[in-house]
């Protein structure tokens, strides 16, 4: 019996997505954006998301090397 009602649910709740996607995409429609980015905004993201990868990768190194001078700093002299 509970099963029915899961099933049930999730049929209720895939609707109800549905729903919202098509009301979603009228809105959009009506309003005169299309659906997905333009090519020169896709293109703009990736090489935003390459310049912060290389960055990122920038800082890692830095921190180890800084990391490593300031173990060597540290470190109990003989």
């Amino acid at each position: 019996m509970y099963h029915a009602y899961s099933l049930l649910a999730l049929e209720l709740a895939n609707d109800r997505a549905r729903e919202a996607r098509d009301a979603h995409r009228a809105a959009l429609a009506t309003a005169g954006l299309p659906e997905r980015p333009s090519v020169a905004r896709r293109a703009l993201a990736h090489g935003l998301a390459a310049v912060s990868r290389g960055s990122a990768y920038a800082v890692r190194r830095l921190d180890d090397c800084v990391a490593d001078d300031l173990g060597r700093a540290l470190a109990p002299s003989k």
